[in-house]
Protein backbone atom coordinates (compact mmCIF):
# COMPACT_ATOMS: atom_id res chain seq x y z
CA UNK A 1 0.00 0.00 0.00
CA UNK A 2 0.96 3.48 -1.25
CA UNK A 3 2.76 5.20 1.93
CA UNK A 4 3.78 2.07 3.81
CA UNK A 5 7.54 0.67 4.41
CA UNK A 6 8.21 -2.53 3.51
CA UNK A 7 11.80 -2.80 5.80
CA UNK A 8 11.41 -4.95 8.76
CA UNK A 9 14.26 -3.25 10.59
CA UNK A 10 12.85 -1.96 13.53
CA UNK A 11 12.74 1.89 14.16
CA UNK A 12 15.49 2.26 16.60
CA UNK A 13 18.83 2.13 15.90
CA UNK A 14 20.46 -1.12 16.95
CA UNK A 15 23.30 0.86 19.30
CA UNK A 16 20.39 1.62 21.43
CA UNK A 17 18.16 -1.53 21.01
CA UNK A 18 19.23 -2.82 24.48
CA UNK A 19 18.84 0.51 26.09
CA UNK A 20 14.67 1.11 27.33
CA UNK A 21 13.44 3.96 29.35
CA UNK A 22 15.63 4.77 31.66
CA UNK A 23 14.90 3.24 35.78
CA UNK A 24 14.77 6.89 36.71
CA UNK A 25 12.07 7.84 34.87
CA UNK A 26 10.54 4.20 35.96
CA UNK A 27 11.18 4.65 39.33
CA UNK A 28 9.84 8.16 39.88
CA UNK A 29 6.77 7.44 38.02
CA UNK A 30 6.15 4.82 40.47
CA UNK A 31 6.95 6.84 43.64
CA UNK A 32 3.90 9.52 41.83
CA UNK A 33 1.35 6.70 41.24
CA UNK A 34 1.98 5.01 44.78
CA UNK A 35 2.79 8.78 47.04
CA UNK A 36 5.71 6.97 48.11
CA UNK A 37 9.25 8.44 49.23
CA UNK A 38 11.25 9.05 46.14
CA UNK A 39 15.07 7.75 47.49
CA UNK A 40 15.33 6.44 43.71
CA UNK A 41 16.14 9.13 41.44
CA UNK A 42 19.29 11.62 43.08
CA UNK A 43 17.83 14.93 43.15
CA UNK A 44 16.97 17.19 46.57
CA UNK A 45 13.84 17.88 47.50
CA UNK A 46 15.11 21.66 48.51
CA UNK A 47 16.08 24.19 46.63
CA UNK A 48 19.83 25.40 46.96
CA UNK A 49 21.19 28.91 48.22
CA UNK A 50 18.72 31.39 47.40
CA UNK A 51 21.31 33.95 46.34
CA UNK A 52 21.94 31.70 43.44
CA UNK A 53 18.27 31.48 42.52
CA UNK A 54 18.53 35.29 42.73
CA UNK A 55 20.80 35.33 40.69
CA UNK A 56 19.01 33.76 38.32
CA UNK A 57 16.12 35.58 38.47
CA UNK A 58 18.34 38.94 38.28
CA UNK A 59 19.84 37.51 34.67
CA UNK A 60 16.30 37.01 33.91
CA UNK A 61 15.27 40.60 34.09
CA UNK A 62 18.43 41.97 32.27
CA UNK A 63 18.35 39.88 29.32
CA UNK A 64 21.58 38.54 30.01
CA UNK A 65 21.24 34.66 28.36
CA UNK A 66 17.90 34.95 27.16
CA UNK A 67 19.29 34.71 23.46
CA UNK A 68 21.36 32.55 22.60
CA UNK A 69 24.61 32.62 24.55
CA UNK A 70 27.90 31.97 23.47
CA UNK A 71 29.07 28.68 21.94
CA UNK A 72 31.53 27.20 25.15
CA UNK A 73 29.39 29.21 27.33
CA UNK A 74 29.32 32.69 28.95
CA UNK A 75 32.85 33.99 29.55
CA UNK A 76 31.60 35.10 33.02
CA UNK A 77 30.86 31.33 33.94
CA UNK A 78 34.13 30.04 31.88
CA UNK A 79 36.13 32.58 34.13
CA UNK A 80 34.75 31.31 37.23
CA UNK A 81 35.22 27.29 36.16
CA UNK A 82 38.61 28.17 35.45
CA UNK A 83 38.86 30.38 38.78
CA UNK A 84 36.79 27.13 41.07
CA UNK A 85 39.47 24.39 39.54
CA UNK A 86 42.67 27.07 39.91
CA UNK A 87 41.38 27.57 44.06
CA UNK A 88 40.26 24.41 44.66
CA UNK A 89 43.04 21.91 43.06
CA UNK A 90 45.53 24.22 41.84
CA UNK A 91 44.81 23.56 38.38
CA UNK A 92 45.39 25.92 36.09
CA UNK A 93 42.53 26.66 32.77
CA UNK A 94 42.26 29.17 30.37
CA UNK A 95 38.54 30.24 30.34
CA UNK A 96 39.10 30.92 26.55
CA UNK A 97 40.20 27.95 24.91
CA UNK A 98 40.23 25.31 27.77
CA UNK A 99 36.64 25.43 29.32
CA UNK A 100 33.81 24.27 27.87
CA UNK A 101 30.06 24.62 29.21
CA UNK A 102 27.44 21.95 28.51
CA UNK A 103 23.65 21.22 29.24
CA UNK A 104 24.84 19.30 32.42
CA UNK A 105 27.52 16.96 32.92
CA UNK A 106 24.98 14.10 31.04
CA UNK A 107 25.83 15.90 27.72
CA UNK A 108 29.34 16.97 28.79
CA UNK A 109 29.85 12.90 28.60
CA UNK A 110 27.73 12.15 25.66
CA UNK A 111 29.75 14.91 23.86
CA UNK A 112 32.68 13.36 25.23
CA UNK A 113 32.24 10.10 23.73
CA UNK A 114 30.98 10.90 20.37
CA UNK A 115 33.89 13.18 19.68
CA UNK A 116 36.89 11.05 21.27
CA UNK A 117 35.32 7.75 20.19
CA UNK A 118 35.51 5.56 16.77
CA UNK A 119 33.31 2.56 15.82
CA UNK A 120 35.65 -0.56 17.29
CA UNK A 121 37.37 1.24 19.97
CA UNK A 122 37.14 0.27 23.53
CA UNK A 123 36.21 2.47 26.49
CA UNK A 124 37.49 0.82 29.98
CA UNK A 125 34.44 1.80 32.28
CA UNK A 126 34.18 1.35 36.27
CA UNK A 127 31.11 -0.68 36.69
CA UNK A 128 28.58 -0.54 38.15
CA UNK A 129 28.29 2.55 35.77
CA UNK A 130 25.42 5.76 35.51
CA UNK A 131 23.59 4.30 32.64
CA UNK A 132 24.14 6.95 30.25
CA UNK A 133 27.77 6.00 30.19
CA UNK A 134 26.77 3.04 28.17
CA UNK A 135 24.38 4.66 26.03
CA UNK A 136 27.04 7.60 25.16
CA UNK A 137 29.65 4.49 23.86
CA UNK A 138 27.27 2.61 22.14
CA UNK A 139 26.37 5.86 20.22
CA UNK A 140 29.79 6.61 19.20
CA UNK A 141 30.07 2.53 18.24
CA UNK A 142 32.42 2.21 20.39
CA UNK A 143 32.88 -1.33 23.21
CA UNK A 144 32.27 -0.50 26.87
CA UNK A 145 35.12 -3.43 28.90
CA UNK A 146 33.28 -2.79 32.58
CA UNK A 147 36.16 -3.21 35.36
CA UNK A 148 33.65 -3.96 38.23
CA UNK A 149 34.32 -2.30 41.81
CA UNK A 150 33.48 -5.42 44.03
CA UNK A 151 32.14 -5.51 48.35
CA UNK A 152 35.48 -5.83 50.53
CA UNK A 153 35.68 -4.75 54.02
CA UNK A 154 32.40 -2.24 54.31
CA UNK A 155 33.21 -1.27 50.56
CA UNK A 156 33.19 -1.31 46.84
CA UNK A 157 36.91 -1.60 46.09
CA UNK A 158 38.69 -1.18 42.26
CA UNK A 159 41.01 -4.46 41.59
CA UNK A 160 44.13 -2.51 39.90
CA UNK A 161 45.41 -5.61 38.63
CA UNK A 162 42.10 -6.16 36.74
CA UNK A 163 42.20 -2.60 35.39
CA UNK A 164 45.22 -3.18 33.68
CA UNK A 165 44.14 -6.37 32.16
CA UNK A 166 41.24 -5.13 30.72
CA UNK A 167 43.50 -2.78 28.30
CA UNK A 168 44.17 -3.82 25.02
CA UNK A 169 45.45 -2.74 21.85
CA UNK A 170 42.13 -1.69 21.05
CA UNK A 171 41.52 0.34 24.08
CA UNK A 172 41.25 4.35 23.16
CA UNK A 173 39.60 5.57 26.54
CA UNK A 174 39.40 5.17 30.44
CA UNK A 175 36.07 6.89 32.20
CA UNK A 176 36.51 7.07 35.80
CA UNK A 177 34.06 8.30 37.99
CA UNK A 178 35.04 9.72 41.30
CA UNK A 179 33.39 10.08 43.67
CA UNK A 180 31.42 6.69 42.03
CA UNK A 181 27.45 6.79 41.68
CA UNK A 182 26.33 4.31 42.63
CA UNK A 183 28.44 2.73 45.35
CA UNK A 184 29.77 6.29 47.05
CA UNK A 185 33.63 4.80 46.63
CA UNK A 186 36.05 7.16 46.17
CA UNK A 187 39.32 6.10 44.62
CA UNK A 188 42.51 6.24 46.55
CA UNK A 189 45.42 8.50 46.06
CA UNK A 190 47.34 5.77 45.57
CA UNK A 191 44.91 3.87 42.76
CA UNK A 192 44.42 7.22 41.21
CA UNK A 193 47.90 7.32 40.84
CA UNK A 194 48.09 3.60 39.41
CA UNK A 195 45.53 5.29 36.89
CA UNK A 196 47.64 8.11 35.60
CA UNK A 197 50.38 5.76 35.47
CA UNK A 198 48.46 3.41 33.29
CA UNK A 199 46.99 5.36 30.89
CA UNK A 200 50.47 7.23 30.39
CA UNK A 201 52.02 3.64 29.75
CA UNK A 202 49.18 3.16 27.32
CA UNK A 203 48.54 6.12 25.60
CA UNK A 204 45.25 6.74 26.74
CA UNK A 205 42.64 9.46 27.05
CA UNK A 206 40.48 9.52 30.32
CA UNK A 207 36.87 11.26 30.73
CA UNK A 208 36.60 11.73 34.63
CA UNK A 209 32.92 12.18 35.82
CA UNK A 210 33.71 14.20 38.63
CA UNK A 211 29.67 15.53 39.59
CA UNK A 212 29.95 14.82 43.43
CA UNK A 213 33.67 16.27 44.14
CA UNK A 214 32.35 18.40 46.82
CA UNK A 215 30.74 15.27 48.15
CA UNK A 216 33.47 13.64 49.30
CA UNK A 217 33.17 12.70 53.28
CA UNK A 218 36.80 12.28 54.76
CA UNK A 219 39.23 15.09 55.19
CA UNK A 220 41.95 14.25 52.21
CA UNK A 221 39.01 15.83 50.10
CA UNK A 222 38.66 15.58 46.03
CA UNK A 223 41.49 14.40 44.07
CA UNK A 224 41.40 15.43 40.53
CA UNK A 225 42.74 12.95 38.41
CA UNK A 226 44.37 15.65 36.35
CA UNK A 227 46.51 17.07 38.83
CA UNK A 228 48.42 13.87 38.59
CA UNK A 229 51.61 13.79 36.57
CA UNK A 230 51.35 13.22 32.64
CA UNK A 231 47.47 13.72 32.90
CA UNK A 232 47.02 17.10 32.23
CA UNK A 233 47.01 17.41 28.64
CA UNK A 234 45.44 13.52 28.41
CA UNK A 235 42.08 14.57 30.80
CA UNK A 236 39.13 15.59 30.06
CA UNK A 237 37.33 16.55 33.20
CA UNK A 238 33.36 16.94 34.16
CA UNK A 239 31.59 18.38 36.35
CA UNK A 240 28.24 20.05 36.90
CA UNK A 241 26.07 22.64 39.25
CA UNK A 242 23.07 20.50 39.76
CA UNK A 243 25.13 18.63 42.80
CA UNK A 244 26.79 21.25 44.52
CA UNK A 245 24.32 23.96 44.40
CA UNK A 246 21.12 21.56 44.62
CA UNK A 247 19.56 23.28 41.51
CA UNK A 248 19.56 19.88 39.07
CA UNK A 249 16.84 20.90 36.94
CA UNK A 250 19.25 23.73 35.16
CA UNK A 251 21.05 21.27 33.42
CA UNK A 252 24.49 23.19 33.69
CA UNK A 253 27.69 21.43 33.08
CA UNK A 254 31.09 21.63 31.94
CA UNK A 255 34.38 20.23 30.53
CA UNK A 256 38.34 21.41 31.36
CA UNK A 257 40.96 19.88 29.41
CA UNK A 258 43.36 20.65 26.79
CA UNK A 259 42.46 23.02 23.85
CA UNK A 260 42.22 19.66 21.57
CA UNK A 261 40.59 18.06 23.85
CA UNK A 262 37.98 21.27 23.93
CA UNK A 263 38.02 21.59 20.76
CA UNK A 264 36.83 17.96 20.07
CA UNK A 265 34.19 17.58 22.93
CA UNK A 266 32.74 21.12 21.55
CA UNK A 267 32.66 19.65 17.84
CA UNK A 268 30.09 17.24 19.07
CA UNK A 269 28.28 19.32 21.66
CA UNK A 270 27.51 22.09 19.04
CA UNK A 271 25.42 19.83 17.37
CA UNK A 272 23.46 18.14 20.47
CA UNK A 273 21.94 21.18 22.34
CA UNK A 274 24.24 23.92 20.76
CA UNK A 275 23.43 26.12 23.49
CA UNK A 276 21.90 26.28 26.79
CA UNK A 277 20.57 27.12 30.09
CA UNK A 278 21.56 31.09 29.38
CA UNK A 279 20.63 33.02 32.54
CA UNK A 280 21.62 29.97 34.62
CA UNK A 281 25.17 30.24 33.42
CA UNK A 282 25.47 33.45 35.12
CA UNK A 283 23.69 32.63 38.15
CA UNK A 284 26.31 29.21 38.85
CA UNK A 285 28.88 31.97 38.14
CA UNK A 286 28.14 33.58 41.04
CA UNK A 287 27.40 30.25 42.87
CA UNK A 288 30.99 29.05 41.96
CA UNK A 289 32.63 32.27 44.02
CA UNK A 290 30.66 31.23 47.01
CA UNK A 291 32.52 31.18 50.20
CA UNK A 292 34.40 28.02 51.12
CA UNK A 293 31.95 28.03 54.05
CA UNK A 294 29.11 26.93 51.89
CA UNK A 295 31.19 24.10 50.53
CA UNK A 296 31.76 23.11 54.18
CA UNK A 297 28.45 22.93 55.51
CA UNK A 298 27.10 21.38 52.51
CA UNK A 299 29.09 18.99 52.78
CA UNK A 300 28.31 18.46 56.93
CA UNK A 301 24.89 18.48 55.61
CA UNK A 302 24.95 15.66 53.31
CA UNK A 303 27.13 14.14 55.96
CA UNK A 304 24.63 14.19 58.67
CA UNK A 305 21.57 12.83 56.21
CA UNK A 306 24.02 9.60 55.16
CA UNK A 307 24.28 9.04 58.65
CA UNK A 308 20.43 9.16 59.57
CA UNK A 309 19.55 6.77 56.39
CA UNK A 310 22.27 4.59 56.51
CA UNK A 311 21.44 3.86 60.64
CA UNK A 312 17.76 3.56 59.73
CA UNK A 313 18.83 1.08 56.96
CA UNK A 314 21.15 -1.32 59.20
CA UNK A 315 18.02 -1.58 61.77
CA UNK A 316 15.94 -2.38 59.08
CA UNK A 317 18.24 -5.32 58.38
CA UNK A 318 20.17 -4.06 54.98
CA UNK A 319 23.71 -4.68 54.69
CA UNK A 320 24.68 -1.23 54.46
CA UNK A 321 27.84 0.11 52.44
CA UNK A 322 27.90 3.17 54.23
CA UNK A 323 29.87 5.46 50.97
CA UNK A 324 32.63 7.79 51.04
CA UNK A 325 31.09 10.29 49.05
CA UNK A 326 28.28 11.18 46.45
CA UNK A 327 24.77 11.14 47.87
CA UNK A 328 23.75 7.38 47.47
CA UNK A 329 24.46 4.57 49.85
CA UNK A 330 24.56 0.84 48.10
CA UNK A 331 22.22 -2.05 50.28
CA UNK A 332 22.72 -5.52 49.82
CA UNK A 333 19.00 -6.74 50.16
CA UNK A 334 19.85 -10.41 51.16
CA UNK A 335 19.98 -10.46 55.05
CA UNK A 336 16.45 -9.57 54.31
CA UNK A 337 15.70 -12.93 52.56
CA UNK A 338 15.85 -11.31 48.67
CA UNK A 339 17.83 -11.60 45.84
CA UNK A 340 16.52 -9.93 42.96
CA UNK A 341 16.89 -6.29 43.60
CA UNK A 342 14.34 -5.43 40.29
CA UNK A 343 11.29 -7.34 42.20
CA UNK A 344 12.44 -5.95 45.50
CA UNK A 345 12.75 -2.11 44.16
CA UNK A 346 9.12 -2.50 41.73
CA UNK A 347 7.57 -4.19 45.31
CA UNK A 348 8.90 -1.47 47.61
CA UNK A 349 6.24 1.32 47.39
CA UNK A 350 3.94 -0.74 48.14
CA UNK A 351 5.04 -2.60 50.95
CA UNK A 352 7.23 0.32 52.48
CA UNK A 353 6.19 3.60 50.34
CA UNK A 354 9.91 4.10 49.79
CA UNK A 355 11.42 3.63 45.99
CA UNK A 356 15.33 2.50 45.56
CA UNK A 357 16.83 1.66 42.84
CA UNK A 358 18.16 -1.91 41.80
CA UNK A 359 22.05 -1.43 40.90
CA UNK A 360 21.67 -4.27 38.62
CA UNK A 361 20.91 -0.98 35.81
CA UNK A 362 24.21 0.05 36.36
CA UNK A 363 26.10 -3.57 35.48
CA UNK A 364 26.69 -5.52 32.33
CA UNK A 365 26.10 -8.26 34.43
CA UNK A 366 23.54 -7.88 36.12
CA UNK A 367 23.54 -11.18 38.24
CA UNK A 368 26.82 -9.53 39.89
CA UNK A 369 24.53 -6.31 40.89
CA UNK A 370 21.03 -8.21 41.33
CA UNK A 371 21.72 -7.90 45.37
CA UNK A 372 22.43 -4.44 45.47
CA UNK A 373 20.05 -1.73 45.82
CA UNK A 374 20.70 1.83 45.98
CA UNK A 375 19.05 4.92 48.02
CA UNK A 376 19.71 8.66 47.48
CA UNK A 377 20.18 10.75 50.45
CA UNK A 378 19.74 13.64 49.13
CA UNK A 379 16.21 14.67 50.95
CA UNK A 380 15.23 16.85 53.98
CA UNK A 381 16.37 15.15 57.42
CA UNK A 382 12.79 14.85 58.50
CA UNK A 383 12.20 12.45 55.13
CA UNK A 384 14.79 10.36 55.96
CA UNK A 385 13.68 9.54 59.33
CA UNK A 386 10.46 8.83 57.60
CA UNK A 387 11.73 6.69 55.39
CA UNK A 388 13.90 4.82 57.62
CA UNK A 389 10.82 3.83 59.57
CA UNK A 390 8.74 2.74 57.01
CA UNK A 391 11.62 0.21 56.19
CA UNK A 392 11.86 -0.69 59.65
CA UNK A 393 8.29 -1.54 59.79
CA UNK A 394 8.33 -3.31 56.37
Amino acid sequence: MAGMTSSARPHLNRRLAEFGTTIFAEMSALAVATGSINLGQGFPDTDGPEEVREAAVRALREGRGNQYPPGPGVPELRTAIAAHQQRRYGLSYDPDTEVLVTAGATEAIAAALLALVEPGDEVVALEPYYDSYAASIAMAGGTRVPVTLRPHDGSFRLDLDELRAAVTGRTRLLLINTPHNPTGTVLTRAELAAIAELAVERDLLVVTDEVYEHLVFDTAGHLPLASFPGMRERTVSISSAGKTFSFTGWKVGWVTAAPELVGAVRSAKQFLTYVSSGPFQYAVAEALALPDSYFAEFRRSMLARRDILARGLAEAGFEVFVPAGTYFITTDIRPLGEKDGFAFCRSLPERAGVVAIPNAVFYDDREAGAPFVRFAFCKREEVLREAAERLRAM
